[in-house]
C-alpha cells in the first residue's frame, strides 16, 4: 500500500446507543412495566431526550434496536398499525432495527409497508395524512424468501467513522414460525442464527471490516436482578454467542424483555429490558490502522422521566391522541374487582378464564360455529383489568375499549374447528416441554367454563395430562368424538407450537378477538374475576 493510500494512524471513539422491544409504548407504560427497580421510566418523549443528550457525547453514534419495536402495542400505536411507533423512531433517529417476531404480527407484506410507506391496504391512512414509511432500516440476516432465496431486508448495513468501518448485522430468533401467525411468514424461512452470521465474515472481511456488531431478538435470562449485571444469564443468547465466530464483537440482544451487561466469550452481550424503560451506551475504540476494537465497555442507562420531554414527540404524541380518544375511551362494561393475568400453580389466570368464557360465548351459536370448548394462549394476554379508573376518568371499576385492547392487542380472530377427543387430549400434552414446548417454555391454555382436566408435574412428557380426568361438562371426552373447538387465529394456525391444531377441520372464521370480549361484557357486565377452578395440577 502506498503511503497516500495508508489507513491514518490512531484510534477512533463509537458509540451504539441500542434498545430492543419497545413494542409501540410512546407513552410512559404503567405500574411495574414502567419502572426499573423503584424508578419510573420510559415514554418516548423521555427516550427521545436522553438519546439526543448521549448522542451529543460524541458525533460518530449509531442508534439501534434489536426488535420488537412493535407489535403488542398500546392502543395509541396499535390502532393505527404501529405507524406512531415508527414515526416517532424517525423522528429520533434511530439507524437500524433488526426486525424482532412481533414484527410479523401483521404479516411480511405489512411489515414491508412499514418499512417502504403507503397507506394501510384495509383501513387507509387512518390519521389523515400519508405514511412515508421507516427512514431507518430494516435488517435481517436470516431470514428468506421460499421462492427466490434472498433476505427480506439487508443482512446488515456498514457505518464509517474516520476510516474505521462497522457492520451491524441484524437478525431474528430461528424459532420465530412456531410463535407468529404461520399464514402470515407461510412464504419465508429461517435460519440458524449463529451459522447465518459466521457465513457472512468472510464477505465482511473483504470489504475491510473488522469490527462486527451483531443485532439479534433472541435473549437470556439472569438468574437474579441487575440492570447492569450478568448473574446466571442462561437461555439460547449463550448458546448463539459462544458459536459466533470470534470475529463478533458485540452482540445487542432481546426478546426476553431482561436486562443484562456481559461478558460471554469475549463478546460483549446486552440488553436493554424492554418498553423503552433502558438504553444501552456502548462505548467502541476502533483501532483505525487495523479496524480492530481495542477497547469496548456498555452500560445500562435508565431513561428517568426527570429530563424536559421532547417537543417533537410530544406534538406526535398529541396528534395521535386526538384522533384515538373517542374510541379509546369508549366503556364496554365493568367489573367487580382486578381481574390478573397471574397463574395459579395449575397455569390458570382469572383473566384467562373471562378470556376463553367470552371467546366461548362469541361461538357457542350454531351459526357462529357451534363451539363448546374455547383455549385461549396465555402469552396473548397482555395486561391485567384494573377495578381503579384509567387515566381517562370514566370511574372505578368502568372497562374502556382502551383497556380492553390493551389485553389482547393482536387484532387475531376467532376460529372454530372441530377436534376429535384424541386430538383434545394431544393439545393438552402439547402445552409442555418435550411433547411440543421447549426447554423453559411451558404454555398452559386458559379454558372456558364447563372443560375441566388435571395434569401432573411429576409425569413424564406427553403424558402429563391424565385422559380421564378431562371433562366437558362433567362428562368424559370420548377420543373417538367430535367437538367443536374455539381458538384464535395465532393458535388455529399452529402458533405457539400447538401443531394439532392445524389438523382441525370444518374451519369457520370468527368475530376480533377485541370485539368477542366487548360482546361479553356488553352482556354480562359486571364481570368477576375467573374461578380458577377448571385446571387441577397434581404432585
Amino acid at each position: 500500500m502506498s503511503p497516500a493510500l495508508a489507513k491514518p494512524p490512531g484510534t477512533v471513539n463509537v458509540q451504539v446507543l441500542a434498545l430492543n422491544d419497545f413494542h409501540g409504548n410512546l407513552l410512559p407504560p404503567s405500574g411495574s412495566s414502567g419502572r426499573v427497580g423503584t424508578i419510573n421510566a420510559g415514554g418516548v418523549e423521555y427516550l427521545a431526550t436522553h438519546i439526543n443528550n448521549l448522542r451529543a457525547l460524541n458525533p460518530n453514534t449509531v442508534v439501534v434496536s434489536a426488535g420488537d419495536m412493535v407489535g403488542a402495542s398500546p392502543l395509541l400505536s396499535a390502532l393505527f398499525h404501529d405507524e406512531p411507533t415508527i414515526e416517532a423512531f424517525n423522528l429520533i433517529g434511530l439507524d437500524f432495527n433488526t426486525v424482532g417476531n412481533h414484527e410479523f404480527d401483521e404479516g411480511w407484506d405489512e411489515l414491508v409497508r412499514l418499512q417502504e410507506g403507503g397507506c394501510h391496504p384495509v383501513d387507509g391512512c387512518l390519521d389523515g395524512d400519508s405514511f412515508e414509511g421507516a427512514e431507518f432500516q430494516f435488517l435481517a440476516a436470516n431470514v428468506t424468501r421460499k421462492d427466490n432465496g434472498k433476505t427480506i431486508f439487508p443482512a446488515y448495513k456498514m457505518r464509517a467513522f474516520a476510516g474505521a468501518k462497522i457492520a451491524f448485522i441484524g437478525m431474528t430468533l430461528e424459532g420465530t414460525p412456531s410463535i407468529v401467525t404461520p399464514s402470515g411468514i407461510a412464504a419465508l424461512d429461517f435460519h440458524d442464527e449463529a451459522d447465518t452470521v459466521n457465513a457472512l465474515i468472510p464477505e465482511l472481511k473483504k470489504k475491510g471490516i473488522e469490527t462486527i456488531v451483531v443485532l439479534i431478538h433472541e435473549g437470556g435470562t439472569p438468574s437474579s436482578f441487575n440492570y447492569n449485571g450478568c448473574v446466571g444469564v442462561s437461555g439460547p443468547i449463550v448458546d448463539i454467542v459462544q458459536r459466533l465466530d470470534d470475529e463478533v464483537d458485540v452482540v445487542i440482544s432481546g426478546h426476553t424483555h431482561q436486562p443484562y451487561n456481559c461478558t460471554i466469550d469475549n463478546k460483549l452481550v446486552t440488553s436493554a429490558f424492554s418498553f423503552g424503560r433502558l438504553v444501552t451506551k456502548i462505548d467502541l475504540t476502533i483501532d483505525r490502522a487495523t479496524g480492530e476494537v481495542v477497547s469496548m465497555s456498555a452500560d445500562n442507562r435508565i431513561v428517568t422521566r426527570d429530563v424536559p420531554k421532547d417537543n417533537l414527540l410530544t406534538e406526535l404524541i398529541a396528534k395521535y391522541q386526538a384522533i384515538a380518544a373517542p374510541l379509546e375511551n369508549r366503556v364496554i362494561g365493568s367489573i367487580t374487582a382486578t381481574i390478573t393475568r397471574t397463574n395459579n400453580a395449575a397455569g390458570e389466570s382469572a383473566l384467562g378464564d373471562v378470556i376463553a368464557d367470552a371467546q366461548l360465548y362469541a361461538t357457542t351459536d350454531p351459526s357462529n360455529g357451534g363451539a363448546v370448548i374455547a383455549f385461549m394462549n396465555p402469552g396473548g394476554i397482555r395486561a391485567d383489568l384494573t377495578y381503579a379508573s384509567s387515566p381517562a376518568g370514566e370511574g372505578d371499576g368502568f372497562v374502556t375499549y382502551g383497556e380492553s385492547f390493551t389485553v389482547q392487542p393482536f387484532g387475531n380472530n376467532l376460529v372454530t374447528l372441530t377436534l376429535t377427543g384424541a386430538q383434545i387430549d394431544t393439545l393438552l400434552e402439547q402445552q409442555f416441554v418435550g411433547c411440543g414446548q421447549p426447554v423453559g417454555g411451558q404454555k398452559v391454555l386458559q379454558v372456558s367454563n364447563g372443560f375441566t382436566y388435571s395434569w401432573s408435574l411429576s409425569a413424564p412428557a406427553c403424558n402429563k395430562v391424565d385422559p380421564a380426568s378431562i371433562m366437558l361438562n362433567g362428562v368424559q371426552i370420548n377420543p373417538a368424538g367430535s367437538y367443536r373447538v374455539t381458538v384464535n387465529s395465532f393458535l388455529a394456525d399452529g402458533g405457539d407450537n400447538f401443531s394439532v391444531l392445524v389438523q382441525g377441520a370444518d374451519r369457520l372464521g370468527g368475530a376480533v378477538d377485541t370485539d368477542a370480549l366487548e360482546a361479553y361484557f356488553t352482556a354480562f357486565s359486571p364481570v368477576a374475576p375467573g374461578p380458577q377452578n377448571r385446571i387441577t395440577v397434581l404432585p
